[in-house]
């Protein structure tokens, strides 16, 4: 159970291709935006569709991975940890992101084009 502390399994859609950006010590970390979507019954008996953002991170050679596989509109399973990190702002305000450190990944469906 050990294993099961921190772990984030989502099923979803790229917002964008992925960024990979390389950092002064040689490390590589990529970004990406995956929207989620949940289906319900509102009061009335519509269904209503919620679109939650989930921002992602990879490095290194799972950042390289992401950005040779994901792309726009893809839709994708992936598996990470949640992570917290606050920082200060330009206003001096102390604002805190919640990321998703990418560990595994799989696009579900393709095209002849990719």
């Amino acid at each position: 159970m050990k294993n099961l502390t921190n772990k984030v399994q989502l099923i979803g859609n790229a917002g964008a291709k992925p960024s990979l950006k390389e950092l002064s010590n040689n490390k590589k970390i990529a970004h990406l935006s995956l929207a989620t979507h949940e289906s319900y019954k509102d009061a009335n008996g519509s269904t209503q569709i919620r679109t939650d953002w989930h921002n992602i991170i990879a490095w290194n050679g799972m950042a390289e991975a992401l950005v040779k596989h994901a792309d726009k509109g893809k839709n994708m399973a992936l598996e990470g940890k949640l992570l917290q990190r606050s920082y200060t702002d330009e206003s001096g305000v102390k604002r805190y992101v919640h990321e998703i450190q990418l560990q595994n990944f799989m696009i579900l469906n393709s095209s002849a084009n990719s």
